[in-house]
């Protein structure tokens, strides 16, 4: 055996598509991870006071319309509101890891997990997309429906796969 055959016998092929779907979920568990963090360390904090030591620290222009409008709505987040926010990053956190680590597991329970969740959430983004399109919303909108598609046909694939070989 050539040293090149004894490594692809070594190295099991791996799903590039499901390792990229999966670094997404990964990705994204870590983004809500942060968010919820956040969130939480603001609890029992004035929100306004440290998002103008954040404009300050940046050296933004107080003067400028979204530093504005962020400070005028900083007054509408309450310690009740951080809590919720930072108790629902943290689920959803949890879930997208648990999507990414069993898809890049190659688990079958993860494709379907994935597909479900994705694909429920696609008539709520269509409906953000139509409502008002943005970069953003349609970005988000495509990627997702990518994901639910390509789960949805890896899943009944394997499932033809295995109909087959309970057949023989």
């Amino acid at each position: 055996m050539t040293e090149a055959s004894s490594h692809t016998l070594s190295k099991p092929h791996r799903n590039r598509w499901l390792v990229l779907i999966a670094s997404y979920k990964v990705g994204q568990a870590l983004l809500f991870a942060a968010v919820a963090v956040g969130a939480m360390r603001l609890v029992g904090k004035d929100v306004g006071d440290q998002l103008q030591k954040l404009v300050d620290y940046l050296q933004l222009s107080s003067g400028s319309r979204i530093v504005t409008f962020l400070l005028e709505k900083s007054s509408l987040v309450n310690d009740t509101l951080l809590r919720r926010v930072g108790t629902g990053g943290v689920i959803y956190a949890g879930l997208s890891l648990i999507e990414g680590v069993g898809l890049l597991l190659e688990q079958t329970w993860a494709e379907y997990l994935t597909a479900a969740i994705t694909g429920s959430f696609l008539p709520w983004e269509l409906f953000e997309v139509l409502r008002r399109a943005t970069l953003l919303r349609v970005s988000l909108l495509v990627v997702n429906a990518l994901v639910f598609f390509y789960l949805l046909k890896l899943v009944m694939v394997r499932g033809k796969e295995r109909q087959c070989v309970m057949q023989e």
